[in-house]
């Protein structure tokens, strides 16, 4: 982990995962499989980099039998983090108080037990000089390199244990690996299978003629008569017979297949049977958590934010954010002006959107005015995500674009303020992703589709096809 000054400043935290499981557990054995059973059952040391503090600040308790250590830098580095209202500063608070407790009558540079059924120990290890390689004679002085001396120095000292350095920093876990140092990313909470990640809808071919021509004329059907299994709650279906077709989906509540149908949401248009998908979850009442993934043009904020106005007589007032991912490692209290003049070469993106909503009316139709007043009565507001925690949101519409760039604590966060009568959006492309630390496996996005899906108040949409442009679809399909 570099110094307070390096990306890691953006990293922000992760919510621990219900299961306590890590995949940096598993037995080491050679390439060719066949460790003996004293590498496989071997104790392990983790040595824990301050990103993945910064990540989940209650990593330590989340390695089973194993033994947990943090260098003195660690906590050094986490000083500078405690101060401010981002998740990654509610991470290093939580760390702190978390060691003051557990060393309260013991000295930290001795093993304490942890809290728990078959948990490890926990030590801090502070700077000494090893005896054999130096990272910072090799590398140079810096936070990383007293870090990986640290390693270093718990190899020589527990010669019988793996030592393993644990870091969301890839290019320190390189350098861990030069050194002869056994390096892993933290993977609690991870994603293991994003390829096979949950995309909310299917095609299903050979219905039978009569069940679809149930469908347009009744709208709904038994799901026996077209699944041999209980799908997902909220699910949606492209139902197809020799001749015809149809859209459905799964009504968890009413237990039936409902047709759904090509809603128009002020103005805006399906052009696909996944953006009707998508439309039909943002406008059911019912459904109170969303999110849509897909590539750039796909048309996700676009959706999110006409079905938000379209019901804007439903709620007090809409919510827009964006994750602000800091350029040039500089956060957004260095720009000029207040809180408004901060955010907006951030939310851009969001304001494009809804002068293209503006623009399917005349200037002078009530419809276009309508959006105006919005934004001039704070109908319709610009929010930063950093001074979310602690709200209670109430009777609103909550569109959280670019998702993919938060951690799953703060997704968790942004969930646990919702009130009566709120509902909540998340968007985003879980393969562009511009915040450090974080990847397809591991960001808040990715965690929520995986862990919300099957829930009735959920539903999720991956959208497919471009509909921005033919040029914007050759970038994506040929660039």
């Amino acid at each position: 982990m570099a110094n307070a000054t390096k990306e890691t400043a953006t990293v922000a935290t992760s919510t621990r995962s219900k299961s306590s499981r890590s995949a940096t557990t598993k037995a080491v054995k050679p390439s060719n499989g066949k460790g003996k059973s004293s590498e496989v059952n071997q104790k392990k040391v983790f040595v824990l980099d301050t990103s993945v503090i910064l990540y989940d600040h209650s990593a330590v308790q989340n390695f089973q039998e194993h033994d947990v250590a943090i260098p003195i830098t660690v906590l050094e580095e986490l000083d500078n983090f405690k101060k401010g209202n981002d998740i990654k500063n509610f991470e290093a608070r939580e760390f702190i108080r978390f060691i003051d407790k557990l060393s309260a009558e013991h000295k930290l540079q001795e093993w304490l037990p942890l809290n728990g059924k078959n948990k490890g120990n926990f030590k801090v290890l502070m700077n000494y000089e090893t005896e054999g390689a130096d990272a910072t004679h090799i590398f140079g002085d810096k936070n990383d390199h007293r870090i990986l001396n640290s390693a270093l120095q718990l190899q020589e000292q527990m010669p019988d244990n793996k030592v393993v350095l644990v870091t969301k920093d890839i290019n320190l876990r390189l350098k861990a690996r030069a050194l002869n140092i056994t390096s892993e990313d933290y993977e609690t909470g991870k994603i293991q299978d994003v390829a096979g990640l949950y995309t909310g809808n299917d095609t299903i071919e050979d219905v039978p003629a009569n069940v679809i021509n149930e469908l347009y004329e009744h709208g709904t059907c038994e799901p026996d008569k077209v699944l041999t299994s209980v799908p997902a709650d909220n699910h949606f279906f492209i139902l197809k017979s020799f001749k015809s077709s149809i859209l459905a989906y799964y009504n968890s509540a009413e237990k039936q297949i409902e047709r759904v149908d090509k809603h128009t949401a002020y103005g805006v248009k399906p052009r696909n049977a996944e953006q009707a998908f998508a439309l039909h979850a943002l406008l059911n009442p019912q459904i109170k958590l969303v999110s849509i993934q897909g590539v750039a043009g796909t048309g996700k904020t676009l959706l999110a934010l006409a079905s938000a106005v379209e019901q804007r007589r439903e709620y007090k007032q809409v919510y827009l954010a964006r994750p602000v991912v800091p350029l040039s490692n500089k956060d957004i209290g260095y720009l000029p002006g207040d809180i408004k003049s901060k955010l907006n070469p951030y939310m851009e993106p969001l304001w494009d959107n809804l002068k293209y909503i503006q623009n399917q009316f005349a200037e002078t139709s009530k419809e276009y005015q309508k959006l105006r007043d919005m934004v001039e009565l704070e109908k319709l507001v610009i929010t930063p995500l950093a001074y979310i925690r602690g709200r209670s949101l109430s009777n609103i519409i909550f569109i959280v674009d670019e998702a993919q760039n938060l951690t799953p604590h703060e997704v968790k966060t942004i969930i646990s303020r919702a009130g009566e009568n709120t509902k909540i959006i998340f968007t985003g492309d879980i393969y562009q992703i511009d915040t450090p630390y974080l990847d397809s496996q591991s960001n808040g996005l990715s965690y929520l589709i995986d862990r919300a899906k099957n829930h009735p108040l959920y539903a999720h949409i991956t959208l497919q096809k471009g509909e921005r442009s033919e040029l914007a679809n050759l970038a994506n399909e040929l660039l």
